[in-house]
């Protein structure tokens, strides 16, 4: 990928969304940056996935690098409006947020 395909706050750029849904078919959203108060359902539902999916697995990759830079994965975070994890902890309080946002889903989809 060019650097001009990533962000480097995290994430990809408008043009490295593009490129990827040249090159594999998908169509990628940008994160969902928005307070929970905020969002719609869809995002709740988008958000937390992604937090779960990211930030809940069992062995997290390097969230820093040798010299302490955060990873392009820790810097994942930034680009849906979380703070970047410097520790597993940290992660897991992310993964926890996204499964507060699931069930909160949860809850608007069964009225």
């Amino acid at each position: 990928m060019k650097k001009s395909e990533k962000d480097p706050k995290g994430g990809l750029t408008a043009a490295g969304r593009k490129r990827f849904a040249r090159e594999e078919g998908a169509h990628l959203k940008p994160g969902v940056k928005k307070r929970v108060a905020e969002m719609t359902p869809e995002e709740m539902k988008r958000k937390g996935s992604w937090a779960v999916r990211f930030y809940g697995r069992e062995e997290l990759p390097a969230l820093q690098d040798a010299a302490g830079r955060p990873t392009r994965f820790a810097l994942s975070a930034a680009a849906w409006g979380e703070p970047v994890p410097k520790t597993a902890a940290a992660a897991r309080r992310i993964a926890a947020k996204g499964k507060r946002l699931l069930e909160r889903y949860r809850k608007t989809r069964s009225k």
